[in-house]
């Protein structure tokens, strides 16, 4: 059976999610992060030599990386489900955001995160790497303007792969959603879907989920 591997608040809570979203069959296995370092406990970073959340096990394969979980997940158990087929006109907008999410918007919401703890965030120096955090945003933003989902009419992977940056990764770099009115719409739709909100109290059930 798919075992997902979930350390608390982190982006294993996307697999989770997808999980409730497919309604497949899965084992949830919880880890708290370390209470001193708020890291992975050594436990979970035995299981993958990243280290990093999240992880599956599904029988002889040990599987890490969000995105690629996400792909063999719906390869293997979505049946066309909350994927768009290659010939869809809107196959490359689900392609593009399902992969922004972790190659260009985490990646400037860690900039952030690193620069918060290092008490640089509001230094003069460091404005042009805090710009692709806000560009993140904007075009975020904007997107959701033109349609109700990232890849348009119908909730996809894409989602689920955008959501993480939009709303936990809060947790460690505070972002004001008031200048982003779709954004606020959207975390509100997310926020009304019942696999959603499963997935939610099962993955962290102490954490208020970062819908506004």
């Amino acid at each position: 059976m798919l075992t997902v591997h979930h350390l608390g608040v982190s982006q294993s809570d996307r697999i989770v999610w997808l999980c409730e979203e497919l309604g497949i069959p899965y084992e949830l296995k919880i880890y708290d992060r370390d209470p001193v370092t708020r890291l992975a406990p050594a436990e979970y970073k035995a299981l993958h030599p990243s280290e990093t959340a999240p992880v599956v096990t599904d029988g002889d394969l040990t599987l890490a990386e969000s995105g690629a979980i996400v792909e063999y997940i719906l390869a293997k158990y979505g049946e066309g489900r909350l994927s768009v087929p290659l010939d869809s006109s809107n196959y490359p907008h689900y392609v593009y955001w399902l992969h922004y999410a972790n190659g260009s918007f985490m990646p400037a919401g860690m900039v952030d995160l690193v620069l918060g703890v290092l008490g640089l965030r509001d230094q003069e120096a460091v404005k042009p790497l805090r710009a692709r955090a806000d560009r993140g945003y904007a075009v975020a933003e904007t997107r959701l303007g033109e349609a109700t989902w990232f890849a348009g009419d119908e909730f996809t992977a894409a989602d689920i792969m955008m959501l993480f940056p939009l709303t936990t990764m809060r947790v460690f770099a505070p972002r004001d959603l008031a200048p982003y009115p779709n954004i606020r719409a959207y975390l509100a739709r997310i926020g009304e879907r019942p696999a959603y909100q499963r997935a939610a109290k099962k993955a962290d059930p102490d954490l208020a989920p970062l819908l506004s």
